[in-house]
């Protein structure tokens, strides 16, 4: 008598986030540039972010507390965990990374690895295909993926950056993965790329490892030390490799758009999705957004609009769901998976 062989596939356990309790609403960026609700709106679709208190919360505190409610969803302790992967655009410390801070931060009893990654609005994806990898080949069996980002200390709050200053906000989110044989749920496949030729269009060209010293004293104001952006082209390159990723990502596994049940994009633009989700022939009842109330937070943007989605029960146990991001590298990448 022949067996089957149970394939190992890597589930989704459960998310988790956590934001600061400062609300930015568009009309307080009103008393520090020149701006308006209307045009911040019209523009991205944006009404309100949450910032830091400064001394109060840091990318490892916002980690952690996101880490414990993934924790608490998913009924695991921290030494269930096998190991940790971490997004971050701008970490707490210049090094070590804050993967190992968060290591001590949970409580492990147990020593485990803990990797940083910098793909910034990709993150999310680019840790999801690390970890499949790692679960598929039996290397880890649980690997707890966090993206952690604090913006507003790094923004010029003038109207001369109010372009990249009224898009982004504070918090994190989490994701538990674990190895599983359920037939109906598991990732089934992730796909990411980049290329590096526009990386000027979207970064910070300052402080440089080539400048001697590195970091120094700037009496006079220095654009290169914020965020900048040519909006126009980072607008049209997202909504094109947004759409093409999740294209070839259904046609390589024989799906078609009316098989999704649910679509979770990075978010960073409302037009963006929007026209993203019309190119696939998407309705936008198959989706959710929180950049309306969060703003950008980078690498935590999937997993927080994912957990808000689940708890929302938008998302349930068995619904084909796809993951797409574009960001600054330029990085993207899409994801499916029974959810």
């Amino acid at each position: 008598m022949e067996f089957g062989v149970l394939m190992i596939k890597t589930i989704i356990r459960s998310f988790g986030f956590s934001v600061p309790d400062r609300v930015v609403t568009n009309h307080d960026l009103e008393k520090m540039m020149d701006t308006s609700d209307e045009w911040i709106q019209q523009r991205c679709g944006i009404k309100e972010r949450r910032w830091i208190t400064p001394g109060k919360e840091t990318t490892l505190s916002l980690a952690a507390e996101a880490s414990r409610d993934a924790l608490k969803k998913a009924n695991l302790k921290p030494d269930d965990i096998d190991a940790i992967i971490f997004g971050c655009l701008v970490s707490d410390h210049i090094f070590p990374g804050t993967g190992c801070l968060l290591q001590e931060a949970l409580g492990f009893s147990k020593t485990i690895p803990a990797l940083d990654i910098r793909n910034q609005c990709s993150a999310f994806l680019y840790s999801l295909s690390i970890a499949d990898a790692w679960i598929r080949s039996g290397v880890y069996r649980r690997v707890l993926i966090v993206g952690s980002e604090i913006h507003s200390t790094s923004l010029d709050k003038t109207t001369r950056g109010r372009d990249v200053s009224v898009l982004f906000g504070d918090g994190a989110g989490a994701c538990i993965v674990e190895a599983g044989t359920d037939k109906n749920q598991g990732i089934i496949e992730v796909q990411i790329a980049s290329e590096g030729k526009y990386a000027d269009k979207l970064r910070v060209a300052k402080p440089s490892s080539n400048d001697d010293p590195r970091i120094k004293f700037e009496p006079e104001f220095n654009p290169h030390l914020f965020p900048s952006m040519d909006g126009k082209y980072v607008f049209k390159h997202a909504v094109e490799r947004m759409t093409q990723s999740l294209t070839e990502i259904c046609k390589k596994n024989n799906i078609t758009a009316n098989d999704i049940d649910f679509v979770i994009a990075h978010q960073a633009n409302a037009r963006i999705n929007s026209m993203v989700l019309q190119q696939l022939g998407i309705p936008e009842t198959k989706t959710h957004n929180t950049l309306q109330k969060y703003g950008n937070t980078t690498a935590a943007t999937i997993p927080i609009t994912m957990s808000e989605a689940v708890d929302l029960g938008k998302i349930n146990r068995g619904n084909l769901v796809a993951l797409v991001a574009f960001g600054s590298g330029f990085t993207w990448g899409s994801a499916l998976l029974r959810f």
